[in-house]
């Protein structure tokens, strides 16, 4: 097995060229003829996960955001792109191209919020999904819900109408907010949002829950690696799902999480 053979089947299953102008997907650094036998699934390519890669021997890292986003104009001794190339790890980023894919991170993310009936918004460019929960719930009480769900801490605004269709947008999907008010939905579930947007929601009195970027999208992880598995297990390639952490922690008063 190549790093190739792994590159085609996930083109199939999120396009390369669905990816956003913006962005940097597919194979960014390594060697598609490489020889694959352990593989890494993760949100970002940190220090500490090219550290264990190294440690346990890991030939190919898949990641979500693109390890080479924005141009580079020099690549120095320890720099941490620098130290990938050197360590014989090949890289490949799905980022906008499996955000949009049918089987994406906001389906995932509607996944591990166990919603049901799972469709792609309508005028949401296919990166939002719509579902249902099995009961409805008060605005207070979803809010947990997802906190729940996701293992982690969320923000977000109430309302006095029950919660039943929700929408999910993974990373920072704040963009969706009207689209989903609009379209007789009672929750929209993203992360990394800003101020104003939390105060449109209240004034519409919209329950809008912010899960913060890392916890929208890392859920991706397990997902991938069990469809990569039940593909190419039988191939004797293994695939994993390092630790990796929010980069932030949160404190209030004289606690700290994270």
């Amino acid at each position: 097995m190549i790093v190739l053979d792994i590159l085609k089947f996930l083109d199939d299953m999120a396009p390369v060229k669905t990816a956003q102008d913006f962005d940097n997907v597919g194979l960014l650094i390594g060697d598609e003829k490489q020889k694959v036998e352990r593989v890494y699934i993760t949100l970002d390519l940190t220090r500490d996960v090219l550290e264990k890669a190294k440690e346990e021997k890991i030939d190919l890292i898949i990641t979500h955001h693109p390890i080479i986003f924005h141009p580079l104009k020099k690549v120095l001794k320890n720099d941490l792109v620098y130290d990938i190339i050197k360590s014989d790890i090949s890289v490949i980023s799905m980022h906008t191209n499996l955000d949009m894919a049918k089987r994406g991170v906001s389906f995932f993310l509607a996944k591990a919020l166990n919603l049901l009936d799972i469709e792609i918004l309508e005028n949401t460019m296919e990166f939002a999904r719509v579902g249902k929960l099995e009961e409805e719930l008060d605005s207070k009480d979803f809010i947990k819900y997802v906190s729940k769900c996701l293992k982690g801490f969320v923000r977000g605004t109430t309302t006095k109408r029950k919660i039943k269709n929700v929408a999910v947008v993974s990373g920072s999907g704040y963009f969706a907010l009207d689209t989903v008010i609009s379209s007789n939905i009672d929750a929209l579930v993203t992360g990394e949002s800003k101020h104003d947007v939390f105060l449109t929601a209240k004034e519409k009195d919209f329950c809008f829950v912010d899960a913060s970027h890392f916890k929208t999208e890392h859920i991706f992880c397990e997902p991938i690696l069990n469809i990569l598995n039940e593909k190419f297990g039988s191939f004797g390639v293994s695939f994993f799902v390092p630790v990796q952490k929010n980069p932030f922690c949160v404190a209030f008063g004289d606690e700290i999480w994270g």
